[in-house]
């Protein structure tokens, strides 16, 4: 099984994370595996470094797209793909569609284009399931003060993140066979009972 998760800066995908991962292993008995994107691999976490940069200024979408789909490309041959045939458990955050929206819908590239560069990069490793955690930004936007500092992407404000949810919930509309929407709203422990409720039922 390989569960992705989705959603605009804020909305808490790393502390539900952590707490599906205690759930599936305690439902399944098996190792889980839990990786970024980008990241999970040095490559990734050198590229996570470059795009994240605040310093280095504005970067184009086609630039970010193709530094993204490289440490996809390596993150699905050296860690999910060996991982899912040994039997773990993938959990990531972020995959294909955080591209799709992104650089595809928000950055001008277009859903297609970027979704054909995909499919060359993940070589048929599709989630199982993908759940996109939703909250208005406003409420998102309160959540990352609390972290503190913020990335190069999370730096573009709060319109930016709008159009990112907009682009997120088109796709769950065009796509609900594969992506799940997730209420993000009231306290991790509500948060996290919806989303086991949805996760146990792809088990």
């Amino acid at each position: 099984m390989f569960f992705a998760f989705e959603g605009i800066d804020g909305v808490g995908k790393s502390t539900q994370i952590s707490g599906i991962e205690s759930y599936l292993r305690e439902r399944t008995g098996k190792e889980i595996v839990v990786l970024r994107e980008p990241g999970g691999t040095e490559l990734g976490e050198r590229v996570r470094g470059v795009v994240l940069d605040p310093d280095l200024g504005p970067l184009d979408a086609s630039t970010e797209v193709f530094l993204f789909m490289a440490a996809r490309s390596h993150l699905v041959a050296t860690r999910i793909r060996p991982a899912l045939d040994e039997g773990r458990v993938v959990l990531c955050d972020r995959f294909l569609w955080s591209s799709v929206v992104y650089q595809g819908i928000v950055g001008g590239l277009g859903v297609e284009a970027v979704v054909e560069m995909g499919r060359v990069a993940i070589a048929g490793t599709l989630p199982t399931r993908t759940f996109l955690l939703d909250l208005p930004v406003d409420e998102a936007a309160s959540r990352k003060v609390q972290r503190g500092k913020t990335d190069r992407i999370e730096s573009k404000g709060d319109v930016f993140q709008e159009r990112l949810r907009e682009g997120f919930l088109q796709l769950a509309d065009q796509f609900p066979d594969a992506i799940t929407v997730i209420d993000a709203s009231g306290t991790e422990d509500e948060v996290q009972a919806r989303l086991r409720r949805e996760v146990g039922q792809c088990l």
